[in-house]
């Protein structure tokens, strides 16, 4: 896949500090200095944020999947499951559609409006990093995050439109990592099936088998995957036993770290 876009690789590395400091511009990215370079500053050898080091902390988890595969079901029964053993846990959702960025991404998804394939992926980003700040803050307060849709969803998408993969990538590059990432994994044509499929642009069987595709390009060792065609109590079990492991490794001080 070969990217038609007029920005260069290392303006696009540029992107998540720009829009840190100013939204309204979001798609505009002048700075010099690279998002590597300025986050990593803080970090050791392994990407860990050298600030956090040995103090206890929420977990930082993320479900990904395809649509329609169970993420924001599974993701309120964590909340609930979390809570209800008095872990300080919040519920996220990405795209967050409350602020102005995700409502213009939302008006986008539901076809109200048209957007250039890397205007829209830069929207997304964006949306990542006005709540970045936020969401170290809460971590490092105690509380567990549990997150629907994080960058992976931002790559593989855009990816799947046949964006260049590593351009996809480097808006994100700095964003805090998650510390488990959980995938629901069905077949495209399982998801297609399930109720209220095909009200929003991207679903549609076809790009989703792509969406599958790149995500698979994606996976690392933060990565469970579930099988989403479990019956649901049967895939809440297994959920809430990998997430308590990691929620008791936060609770003991494993350092933050960063994407890529």
């Amino acid at each position: 896949m070969k990217c038609a876009s007029s920005f260069t690789f290392s303006k696009a590395l540029n992107f998540g500090s720009l829009a840190a400091r100013s939204l309204n511009s979001c798609i505009i990215f002048p700075l010099k200095c690279s998002i590597r370079t300025g986050r990593m500053e803080s970090n050791d050898n392994n990407g860990n944020l050298k600030d956090n080091d040995g103090g206890s902390r929420g977990a930082f988890i993320v479900l990904e999947g395809l649509d329609r595969s169970g993420k924001t079901s599974q993701s309120s029964k964590l909340l609930s499951f979390l809570e209800g053993l008095g872990h300080p846990t919040e519920l996220w959702r990405f795209p967050d559609r409350t602020t102005s960025i995700g409502q213009m991404i939302s008006a986008y998804l539901s076809n109200q409006s048209q957007l250039d394939d890397h205007t829209i992926h830069l929207l997304y980003s964006a949306n990542r990093w006005e709540k970045s700040s936020l969401m170290e803050t809460q971590l490092k307060s105690g509380t567990t995050l549990v997150v629907d849709r994080y960058s992976y969803s931002g790559v593989a998408f855009s990816s799947a439109k046949g964006l260049d993969f590593e351009w996809c990538k480097a808006p994100e590059i700095g964003l805090l990592a998650p510390d488990l990432v959980l995938y629901l994994d069905i077949p495209p044509e399982k998801a297609a099936e399930r109720g209220g499929y095909g009200g929003e642009r991207y679903e549609k069987l076809e790009f989703q088998r792509k969406v599958a595709e790149c995500y698979q390009a994606l996976r690392d060792p933060s990565w469970k995957i579930i099988d989403g065609c479990q019956p649901m109590e049967e895939i809440q079990k297994q959920l809430q036993e990998i997430v308590l492991d990691h929620v008791s490794a936060c609770k003991k001080g494993r350092p933050l770290s960063h994407l890529w």
